[in-house]
């Protein structure tokens, strides 16, 4: 990890990941406490911070991998209210399970300063749905900053925490998977000097919103809004530039496009700009003034049409002195609530408007999508993964007979067939509820997947409700003893993480014991003899019994343990069972060579060792790695 972040001093400029840059702008704030639930594209934020908490000079912050979202902002929540500077982070469907505690919090205020970073995905690039996130900042009231280069990362951050403070208000730093990733230049600014959190002071008409005291703390959240209106209108993050009949407002990363787009000669010069950084409340007098004397307005937004509608809106309310201004934005040469912009997409919108023909070949793609003539690579389970043996197992002891209720982690990968091991997901934590619906509502075997890390997140619950309600549902714990996906992060049933054995394990079985479950079993599923025998009794009980299927992830195993691959599988005599190993078992480390009637071999690079094949064709043998 790059300890520049931590000790680079003011005035040098480094290559930054744009979620580098944010814990930069953290630290450069002052934070005293940062708290997350991680998911792409928010985790190198938290992970980030997490590696540099060991670091000299990282030791004044407090870090922690928070089991949900939710709790991430009850505990930033309690810390601000404490006096202490607070991030709490998250990807944009994060904030849905923290949205309880958000809306309180924009009532009772944070006195500290409290940023939420939610992290967005137009695309879907690793999420389950758009959703812009832009919608909270108007639901709950908080002033919302949209960066579009990693030094406005930086430099939005830190200010984002101070006016915060300053406001006794959360902030919503609203980011998208671009601006995550990207890298850029990051000039450093000056590291504040810390300040001893002042303590938690009583005041229970404002911190206790029982009724009366939040009638009156709506009060105050709005006023607080009308002072950050004001900030809107002054700051220099909302800034106008260019000349012309055609404006254009753009927030987020649209911006960024906005600027590639105004190089190419044929639009250079041709439009006046509205950068918006600081997106909301909506700076409405600077907006009005911009907006006077234009003929046409171009709205560029990722996601939905929020801006368009607020400036129509605007508009409206302004009478006739904007009857002839003509409003463009989603529909304008394909501008989409769907998916990713680019620079391509936004350089065709603004020839439209402008009523200009761009040469043969700059339009360019209309999102960020690969081109077509590449492979394709779809996501797949790596070699060796535990998941892939729970799921044939599975499948081989119930078929297509059963309902496969599945959930948010790698294992959501076992839809793929053969496997096919993945019905429906609705969120993260509901595949027990809502197999538990399934199997009441039609009497059909049902099973739940569910992985560790999902399991403490939002599992719980669920089948504490399962035990309450007597239901009937199988539920496989796949515990690969980390959070794999979203990087590896620890969680609370972790042995090993990047800073050495963990003390404070929380016993995945005892915690299903405790909630009433009383048919449990915990096997190592590359164990496929006494795994099937395990599900085979499951099948033959009913109620509510639990499956933890325990084997860490090759992956994790390696990097944090320090676990070698000395053996490896290969093929020592072909047949009609090697080959329904590779079509059934569909592990990544075989190939079949010479298609139809060809051999089938095991790429020792990519083995892992795991020697389920060996379980499943007599015509393959282990031997040791290189030979």
């Amino acid at each position: 990890m790059s300890k520049p972040i931590l000790t680079g001093k003011a005035g040098e400029t480094h290559l930054l990941l744009g979620n580098e840059a944010i814990v930069r702008g953290a630290l450069e704030a002052g934070i005293d406490v940062v708290s997350c639930y991680p998911g792409t594209p928010s985790s190198e934020v938290p992970d980030t911070f997490f590696a540099l908490s060991g670091a000299q000079g990282g030791d004044d912050y407090y870090f922690e991998y928070s089991v949900n979202e939710k709790v991430a902002l009850e505990v930033g929540g309690g810390a601000t209210l404490a006096g202490a500077m607070t991030l709490v982070t998250m990807k944009h469907v994060g904030v849905n399970v923290a949205a309880d505690p958000l809306m309180t919090l924009a009532y009772i205020g944070t006195p500290g300063g409290l940023v939420l970073l939610s992290a967005d995905d137009p695309g879907c690039h690793s999420s389950q749905n758009e959703q812009d996130n832009r919608y909270y900042a108007r639901l709950a009231g908080l002033p919302c900053f949209e960066p579009a280069t990693a030094q406005e990362a930086k430099d939005m951050v830190r200010e984002a925490l101070l006016l915060s403070r300053q406001w006794q208000q959360p902030v919503l730093l609203r980011t998208t998977t671009r601006l995550n990733h990207l890298r850029g230049p990051v000039a450093f600014g000056e590291r504040a000097a810390k300040q001893t959190p002042a303590g938690f002071q009583k005041n229970p008409r404002r911190f206790v919103p029982i009724p009366a005291v939040a009638r009156a703390r709506h009060g105050e959240l709005l006023k607080k809004l009308a002072e950050a209106a004001e900030t809107s209108e002054s700051t220099s993050w909302n800034r106008v530039h260019g000349e012309g009949k055609v404006g254009v407002v753009a927030s987020g990363i649209s911006r960024a496009y906005l600027a590639d787009a105004l190089q190419d000669p044929a639009l250079t010069g041709k439009v006046r700009v509205f950068e918006l950084g600081m997106s909301w409340p909506l700076p409405e007098k600077r907006l009005l003034s911009f907006m006077s004397g234009l003929q046409t307005l171009l709205v560029l937004e990722e996601g939905e049409p929020i801006l368009e509608n607020e400036i129509r809106a605007l508009v409206q309310r302004s009478g006739k002195a904007f009857n002839s201004l003509d409003i463009r934005g989603k529909g304008t040469a394909g501008l989409s609530r769907m998916g990713e912009y680019a620079t391509g997409l936004v350089r065709r919108a603004l020839a439209e408007v402008l009523g200009v023909n761009l040469p043969e070949g700059l339009t360019g793609s209309p999102t960020c999508a690969v081109p077509e003539n590449l492979p394709q690579r779809p996501p797949n389970l790596c070699a060796g993964c535990p998941h892939r043996a729970t799921y044939f197992a599975v499948r081989k002891i119930f078929g297509d007979n059963a309902v496969y209720s599945s959930d948010i982690g790698c294992y959501t990968l076992g839809i793929l067939p053969p496997l096919s091991a993945a019905d429906f997901l609705l969120c993260m934590g509901s595949s027990i509820s809502a197999g538990s619906g399934v199997s009441k509502a039609s009497g059909q075997t049902t099973i739940a997947f569910i992985g560790d890390s999902t399991f403490y997140h939002s599992g719980i619950t669920g089948l504490v409700n399962a035990v309450f309600n007597k239901h009937d549902i199988l539920v496989v714990i796949v515990d690969n003893r980390t959070t794999a996906m979203t990087g590896h992060q620890p969680n609370p049933g972790v042995d090993v993480t990047i800073q050495g054995a963990c003390d404070s394990q929380v016993d995945i079985e005892a915690i299903v014991r405790g909630c009433g479950v009383c048919n449990v079993q915990t096997v190592n599923p590359l164990k496929l003899k006494a795994f099937n025998q395990a599900l085979e009794e499951m099948k033959a009980a009913s109620g509510v019994r639990v499956l933890i299927a325990r084997e860490a992830c090759p992956l994790h195993a390696r990097r944090l343990e320090g676990r070698k691959v000395t053996r490896v599988a290969y093929v020592a005599q072909q047949g009609e069972d090697v080959l329904a190993c590779l079509e059934t078992l569909a592990c990544p480390a075989f190939s079949l060579v010479g298609g139809a009637g060809g051999e089938v071999r095991i790429d020792e690079d990519q083995c892992s060792g795991c020697m389920v094949c060996l379980q499943m064709a007599p015509g393959i043998k282990a031997k040791g790695r290189g030979e």
